[in-house]
């Protein structure tokens, strides 16, 4: 004779530790990470879009490597949060739903609120780690649609907190054993206490944050076990892509390469010794890639605004710049007027005194300010103007 299994109730957990008390101040970080990670985003995204109605600015030189590095970090420091609120507040899937069908259909839109803003969350938690790691095993666009999911989860993480706001304020005013809003059936000492919950989850979130940050903070990168690319690399700055993978091996190192600068009818040709010959500029600038990492260099190179004046191009055009690298998202970049105007952006020559190693761009690439690294092309073989 079997015993049919049942499906567990709300009366089926009994630890104190499912309580509104703790999942609101485990909320209240998860929160800030999630408006961090969502406002960098926002910034990220927009720095990358071909079309910027208000031009992406050039300074500070540091201002992506913050921001996207702030987005990686709270990112990061968001995982343990979650798995934590979620094992607090997981007895409410298994409530019934109430018998008056007004207050039936305001459970069913909340449950399908909170169903998209889990899913949504662990969609971008998941994929921002694999992004971290660059590797992506899935055949869709991670930028655009990493971007849509993040609407998706900040809309329904608003929702939430409007629907939740009483007992939140409430959880939060009352001492953190306050027992006023839990289950009552959640009556059972667990292993260890609220406070003792709490702090290990901190402890948590600040272990992420050390294990990983020293891809941006430098001063941590003994500490970020975990944090990828943080440092290693020619003069000190990590790579991507090589050479090899970008297949431009042959072409970089030929005898024949050559650089075209063209502006409508106007146009010149420049060997790199020709390029060498021009006058040399030096600047300290980072480069910030959208995994996380960041590293500044000394690039030594022509200003941009030099070849641009040799084809008689004027000021605030954009700029396209092409790779000798055949195929990538990322190829190809367009340089907006703001930047190429900018005095510190260079078509670089060399890195830290030493001329670039083919694996970052040899023989010349792009760098400038407050740019992201995916968009700093390596392998400069073409610069056109817009007309």
């Amino acid at each position: 004779m079997t015993t049919a299994l049942k499906a567990p109730t709300p009366a089926s957990f009994t630890s104190r530790l499912h309580s509104p008390a703790v999942a609101a101040r485990v909320g209240v970080w998860l929160g800030v990470c999630f408006g961090v990670a969502f406002l960098t985003g926002l910034i990220s995204h927009y720095a990358q879009n071909v079309s910027q109605p208000i031009p992406f600015p050039t300074s500070p030189s540091w201002g992506y490597r913050v921001t996207q590095g702030l987005h990686v970090i709270t990112g990061t420091a968001a995982i343990p949060l979650l798995l934590v609120k979620l094992w607090t507040v997981y007895p409410k899937f298994f409530e019934r739903p109430p018998r008056n069908v007004r207050r039936v259909v305001v459970e069913v839109l909340e449950r399908v609120n909170t169903g998209l803003l889990v899913s949504a969350g662990i969609f971008l938690l998941v994929t921002g780690t694999l992004n971290v790691a660059q590797w992506y095993p899935w055949e869709f666009s991670y930028r655009r649609t990493h971007y849509a999911v993040a609407w998706v989860a900040i809309g329904a993480l608003v929702v939430h907190i409007a629907v939740k706001l009483p007992i939140i304020r409430d959880a939060l005013r009352g001492d953190v054993d306050d027992t006023t809003h839990d289950d009552p059936a959640a009556t059972r000492d667990g292993g260890v206490s609220r406070r003792g919950l709490l702090t290990t989850t901190w402890v948590a979130g600040g272990l992420a944050v050390l294990t990983t940050a020293g891809s941006t903070v430098p001063a941590l990168r003994d500490l970020s076990i975990f944090g990828v690319r943080s440092g290693d690399g020619p003069g000190g700055i990590p790579i991507n892509k090589s050479a090899v993978a970008a297949d431009v091996t042959a072409t970089a190192t030929s005898s024949s390469y050559s650089l075209s600068v063209v502006h409508g009818d106007n146009a010149v040709t420049l060997t790199r010794e020709e390029l060498s010959a021009m006058t040399q500029r030096t600047e300290t600038l980072p480069i910030a890639c959208v995994e996380g990492w960041s590293a500044s260099g000394e690039w030594t190179g022509v200003r941009l605004r030099d070849l641009l004046d040799l084809v008689g191009a004027p000021r605030d055009r954009d700029v396209a710049i092409g790779s000798l690298q055949q195929e990538g998202a990322f190829r190809d970049s367009l340089l907006q007027g703001n930047f190429a105007d900018d005095d510190r952006t260079l078509l670089a020559l060399q890195l830290d005194g030493e001329p670039l190693s083919i694996d970052h761009g040899y023989p010349c690439r792009l760098i400038a300010p407050n740019r992201p690294g995916v968009l700093q092309t390596k392998w400069v073989s073409t610069i056109e103007v817009a007309t």
